[in-house]
């Protein structure tokens, strides 16, 4: 059976270059936000909103996603959505247009991702997952690693043009769009949509959903609540003195390990299982949160960021490929959705309070109290049982 198929290639290629695009601006969004008289404040309050934007439509698209039985237009939708927002930004200055341009772009975050999930399950079988959602999340995280890259070059040559490279950020966007115009998605037979879904009818989904699929969820719930932005880790590097090329060159490096081991990672998942895997990338998470709490050597937070990137390739892939693994195939949107609309508003909750803790005890104690808290989870998935049989490869 051939594992990276053309629907996997081709959704992987549009995450990149979707990734390329959001990753040119994630250095200078708040200096932007900042130039245009944004206050801290108000760039706080636009990105609960577009968060929460994000948060609530995954679970409503992912819904309607299988209820029409269709993935492709959402798809479509979605990604162009995010494209056109780039450039949006850079029209007009005014607070209204920023929010709306901005809330755009998780919009369509929402829109595509319970279906792209789903096609990407739909093209494999359970003995596969690991590697197909680990191929997804290594293409998706190396435009994390070049879309910083062209914008640093791009400043180096014309600095403090910002605007600029809004537009520039649209190119990869386009091209996202276009890619998506080749998925070739298989017909399925669903009976006639009698009714339109709510749009909080997703969350009916936990009564009829697989034991395992509702345990699983508290414990992932429960690890979004206590994992906050990667932002507070780059502070916490600032905090003791280095630039800002180190810390980009850091963030670049993370992704980069990222990358290279979301797709081994996701290969030896499928065959010692999801959840040994899982459990291993949340042990790095505890050591890297220890570790930042107490470092203060530049070489030592290239050894952390180096785990911290076999973390997220040990969880992020590896979470959605479990999921879809123990829900029927009809719902394998909502189930995606779902999941990912509550841990959408856990992290927006993880960062807020982290933010308090880390004002009221500093930086150390909030580290700490959150790898205290990730460490909880460990002996109530070491007694999960896995919901699905792992067949052997």
């Amino acid at each position: 059976m051939k594992i990276i198929t053309r629907n996997v290639l081709i959704l992987s290629m549009v995450s990149l270059f979707t990734d390329i695009a959001s990753e040119m601006l994630y250095p200078v969004m708040p200096v932007y936000l900042r130039a245009i008289g944004f206050s801290v404040i108000l760039i706080g309050i636009l990105e609960g909103v577009a968060e929460a934007t994000a948060g609530l439509s995954k679970g409503y698209f992912g819904n309607l996603s299988d209820a029409t039985g269709k993935r492709s237009p959402f798809i479509r939708i979605g990604y162009a959505l995010s494209a056109l927002s780039k450039p949006m930004l850079a029209l007009f200055k005014y607070p209204l247009w920023v929010f709306f341009s901005r809330t755009t772009d998780r919009l369509g975050k929402g829109i595509r991702t319970g279906a792209r999930d789903a096609l990407l399950s739909d093209e494999t079988t359970s003995k596969y997952k690991g590697r197909v959602f680990g191929f997804h999340r290594s293409m998706d995280t190396l435009g994390a690693v070049f879309g910083p890259l062209i914008a640093l070059l791009y400043l180096a040559a014309h600095p403090g043009n910002y605007k600029a490279l809004f537009f520039i950020a649209f190119i990869p966007g386009i091209l996202s769009i276009g890619i998506t115009f080749l998925i070739r998605e298989k017909k399925k037979t669903v009976q006639s949509l009698v009714k339109k879904p709510g749009f909080l009818d997703f969350i009916k989904y936990w009564k009829v959903s697989h034991a395992v699929y509702r345990q699983l969820l508290i414990a992932l719930l429960f690890f979004a609540l206590l994992n906050s932005s990667d932002v507070f880790l780059l502070l916490k590097i600032k905090e003791n003195g280095f630039g800002d090329t180190t810390v980009i060159g850091i963030y670049v490096f993370y992704n980069f390990v990222y990358a290279a081991f979301s797709y081994p990672l996701g290969k030896l998942a499928d065959k010692i299982g999801m959840k040994s895997v899982l459990i291993a990338g949340l042990l790095f998470f505890v050591a890297v949160y220890t570790g930042m709490a107490i470092n203060k050597s530049e070489l030592f937070y290239f050894v952390l960021f180096f785990s911290y990137g076999i973390y997220a390739a040990a969880t992020e892939g590896i979470t959605k490929a479990w999921i879809t693994n123990i829900c029927k195939e009809k719902d394998t949107a909502t189930a995606i959705g779902m999941y990912t609309s509550f841990q959408s508003i856990c992290t927006l909750l993880a960062s807020s309070i982290t933010g308090l803790v880390w004002y009221a005890y500093g930086g150390k104690t909030a580290l700490l109290i959150t790898a205290g808290g990730v460490l909880l989870i460990i002996p109530y998935l070491l007694l999960l049982k896995p919901g699905y049989k792992l067949k052997a490869v």
